[in-house]
């Protein structure tokens, strides 16, 4: 990732996008943080069946790039994942819809989201 964030999130193309997936608990507190934030940063985010992870739909090519530890982010290449309507994987939700959501969310806000998700997690579990 080269850490430069771009004027609001990337547009997904017709060739598809990418889809970096994250254990649930912590793309939950990822969610809220980009709620949070000063500009609606989030796009749509699948919500697996099993209910263990989520994920985020990123602009196509972020795969090449992505090294965030905990993480994966699967290249579509154009095919399957599309930000459509209906779940593009059986067994999924939406948890934020592409109704509701920008095209795609800024890889280098979600990997800053995410970063900080994981801290809250850690400070949280050696709380107990």
């Amino acid at each position: 990732m080269d850490g430069n964030a771009g004027a609001g999130a990337p547009a997904v193309t017709a060739g598809g996008c990418d889809l970096v997936t994250v254990p649930a608990r912590q793309g939950l507190e990822a969610v809220d943080i980009l709620r949070r934030g000063a500009a609606d940063a989030v796009g749509p985010v699948l919500h697996d069946g099993g209910g263990d992870t989520l994920g985020f739909v990123v602009p196509p090519g972020t795969a090449a790039a992505w090294d965030l530890p905990g993480s994966t982010c699967t290249r579509t290449e154009g095919h399957g994942l599309r930000a459509a309507p209906e779940p593009p994987v059986e067994g999924s939700a939406w948890l934020v819809s592409p109704e509701e959501a920008d095209p795609a969310t800024d890889p280098v806000v979600l990997r800053r989201a995410l970063g900080e998700a994981a801290r809250l997690i850690e400070a949280a579990d050696n709380c107990r």
